[in-house]
């Protein structure tokens, strides 16, 4: 029957909310209110095999009542009771978003994750819920809440709705600056230990495979097939069941973690794939992976075509960014019909890749290339130096004085004496008399760093260049 209603989009619809409706009323008569009643239906719809069916036909409708709700609610609060009990209010806000997230934040770290993920899950969840609203009013229709502490709860209630997307807009900025702190840096950013692993992993010359989503699960599929030795890195319990039950090898972590990369065997490894779903555990990633292995061979996925020049400055030997390669897919389809030769299709897509989609990309302008650096540089350590006259960097390109090779630190832009910004400086970038650099490392590489700009760190004997020279 419901492969029957599935086909139509209209009956499957209609089928839903009739469901959902009859439950909600069938709860209504048994003593439940109806807000309950369409609570426990939307539980039973979702663990259905057309739980994503559903959600794709009723998210319109879900956005509109949404919107709704919230607009009712507005219209329950009343200002001059707000304005007259302000303070009392403001206080109960303080109670409630304290407690939740002493509450939340150690249930977090229990679970493995780091104090920063905690206290970033904890501030997000502190508000309270919208079914406090239904939870007061059957209170107040059933004369367990009176009227002031019904209205002091729908006051509270809006507030932390309200101010917890600032809290959580202005927490990457306050991290960023805890984070430059030492003593305090080692408390949000703890290495986590890997929580389980396979035994027996390969232990050299295997590939390393961040994240098994989508594009992971293709990419181990197609190793596997060719005989490739495979280990995988995912944090998902649901992932990692697949994995055990397709007899991959994985261990079960953060792949930010460089306990978990040492576990994989990084250091032995022959190619390392990073599939992860966030940028900023992608960047991490790669680098706390070149810390282990700084000529590893690693091919990263860029979530955002924006991440890509980055990506390629931290180290990543090939960035793949799927958008862009479903646009070059297209294309070559298209010019193909057009009557173009496979070879010119072929070379000129070549030429695209290795300009890192720069004609797909189109123009940023330097504003939003600043805003850029701003954003992916939060939650790592970051510095400006200053290159004086005998820095022994200067007339040097970051290729040949091997930056990343002697401290493991990135030069991510460089500001000339003129007021030139480089952006993502390329390997063969030459570092001048007085450029102000801005540099991402842990803070011992930022140490080695400064060793390396002081001369206490030799430099590889290479070829020094001399600016106007041609």
């Amino acid at each position: 029957g419901l492969d029957f209603f599935a086909q139509s989009r209209e009956l499957f619809l209609l089928g839903v909310v009739t469901l959902c409706l009859g439950i909600a009323l069938l709860t209504e008569q048994l003593g439940l209110s109806i807000e309950m009643g369409a609570f426990v239906a939307g539980l039973m719809i979702s663990e259905v095999e057309y739980a994503d069916q559903t959600l794709t036909y009723v998210e319109p409708l879900r956005d509109i009542f949404a919107a709704l709700f919230f607009v009712s609610v507005g219209m329950l609060i009343d200002p001059v009771f707000l304005w007259n009990n302000g303070e009392l209010i403001l206080g109960l806000v303080l109670l409630v978003l304290v407690g939740k997230v002493a509450i939340i934040t150690p249930l977090v770290r229990i679970f493995g994750y780091s104090l920063k993920t905690a206290v970033i899950v904890g501030l997000g969840l502190a508000q309270i819920g919208e079914f406090s609203f239904v939870l007061a009013s059957e209170g107040q229709v059933l004369g367990l809440v009176s009227r002031r502490v019904y209205l002091l709860i729908l006051g509270t209630t809006a507030v932390t709705l309200i101010i917890t997307p600032f809290i959580l807009r202005v927490l990457p900025k306050l991290f960023n600056w805890l984070e430059s702190i030492p003593s305090i840096n080692h408390w949000l950013l703890p290495m986590e230990m890997p929580q389980g692993a396979t035994e027996n992993l390969p232990q050299s010359q295997h590939i390393v495979v961040c994240g098994y989503g989508r594009t992971g699960q293709n990419l181990v599929g197609l190793l596997t097939e060719h005989q490739g030795s495979v280990v995988v890195i995912e944090q998902s319990e649901t992932a990692i069941q697949k994995l055990r039950d397709g007899g991959i090898p994985y261990v079960y972590g953060n792949a930010a973690s460089l306990h978990v990369l040492a576990k994989a065997g990084v250091s032995q490894a022959k190619s390392m794939v990073i599939a992860l779903p966030d940028s900023m555990s992608t960047r991490l990633c790669l680098k706390r992976s070149l810390e282990l292995s700084p000529d590893l061979d690693i091919v990263v996925k860029a979530n955002h075509y924006q991440d890509i020049e980055l990506l390629y400055q931290l180290g990543g030997s090939e960035v793949v960014q799927p958008e862009l390669e479903a646009s070059l897919e297209i294309g070559a389809h298209l010019l193909s019909k057009m009557g173009l030769a496979p070879s010119a299709i072929a070379e000129e897509i070549k030429l695209i890749r290795n300009s890192h989609y720069v004609t797909l990309r189109g123009d940023i302008n330097k504003v939003e290339v600043n805003d850029r650096i701003e954003n992916v540089i939060v939650g790592m350590n970051t510095r400006w130096y200053n290159l004086a006259e005998l820095c022994p960097l200067v007339g040097m390109t970051i290729a040949h004085a091997q930056i990343r090779t002697l401290t493991g630190a990135t030069i991510v832009a460089i500001k000339r004496k003129d007021g030139t910004e480089i952006n993502y400086p390329n390997p063969h970038t030459v570092m001048e008399e007085g450029d102000r650099c801005l540099v991402v490392g842990s803070i011992i590489e930022q140490i080695a760093f400064e060793q390396l700009m002081s001369g206490e760190i030799p430099l590889i004997p290479t070829v020094r260049i001399q600016v106007g020279d041609g």
